[in-house]
């Protein structure tokens, strides 16, 4: 009996060794510059699976990104969380990230690029299938996904969190091909209903698959548990929100399930 219940918890620890989430930094150029994404992905699962593109918040490729990338991981995904800024481009201050997010915005064909190399390196990954490809993103990276969807990305979908929701090129009507969801709060200063109201008006016209779920005294950066520091150091409008981050991540699961088809 003794060797028996030996053997048991060998075979369950070495399950377990193989059963855990792999993650890997990838290092990857575009137009000569340097780039450090972040790779993760479940090896307990056989074959290939959807893949899911993690923007990062303006601070800019973290370990909060990473973070989300494992998740996705746990929930039989391959994640890339992907650099937008480049590598070593990190702000622990807000001027700083505004700074990074502001040189990106000001070249959006820049920032397309440098998605659309991230997304081309997740779809060259033998457990992804390249034909099932969406994106999330968070407050400046939600933005980003939702420009993509824009502009037409062929991707499956896209979920932002408190992401920007304003844009100077409205989207053109039958461009879109994304399915889009949307978590915002409506305390958020920087998605002020008024901004709300204006992006579903736009997807409408576009003839866009969409949907807003706004969550009532919730404000900016709700995903984030570090938000109520960051508001604390910088005086800034942000708090973290248990509640509406559990609510939106179980509301992504069961869209990326409808989406993909999964059980």
């Amino acid at each position: 009996m003794k060797k028996l219940t030996l053997f048991a918890t060998l075979f369950l620890c070495a399950w377990t060794v193989q059963a855990a989430i792999q993650g890997r930094e990838i290092h990857y150029q575009v137009d000569g510059k340097n780039f450090t994404g972040y790779i993760a992905y479940d090896d307990a699962i056989s074959g290939k699976r959807p893949g899911i593109l993690v923007v990062h918040e303006w601070w800019g490729h973290n370990a909060y990104a990473r973070k989300r990338a494992d998740m996705l991981a746990d929930l039989g995904y391959t994640a890339l969380a992907l650099d937008m800024y480049g590598s070593g481009k990190q702000a622990d201050h807000p001027d700083d990230a505004k700074a990074f997010m502001q040189a990106v915005l000001s070249n959006l064909p820049e920032a397309e690029k440098r998605f659309n190399t991230a997304e081309e390196i997740l779809k060259q990954q033998p457990t992804v299938d390249s034909q099932q490809i969406a994106a999330i993103g968070y407050c400046f990276g939600g933005g980003i996904v939702l420009h993509m969807a824009r502009i037409g990305a062929d991707l499956k979908g896209v979920v932002s969190f408190h992401g920007s929701l304003g844009t100077a090129e409205p989207a053109a009507p039958g461009v879109i091909k994304a399915k889009i969801r949307v978590f915002t709060g409506a305390a958020d200063p920087f998605s002020p209903p008024e901004v709300v109201a204006a992006f579903e008006k736009e997807m409408q016209a576009a003839g866009a698959d969409f949907r807003v779920i706004s969550y009532p005294g919730v404000k900016h950066s709700f995903t984030n548990p570090q938000a109520d520091d960051y508001a604390k150091r910088f005086n800034m409008p942000l708090a973290y929100d248990p509640a509406a981050d559990q609510d939106s991540w179980q509301r992504m699961q069961q869209f990326f399930k409808t989406l993909f088809n999964k059980p």
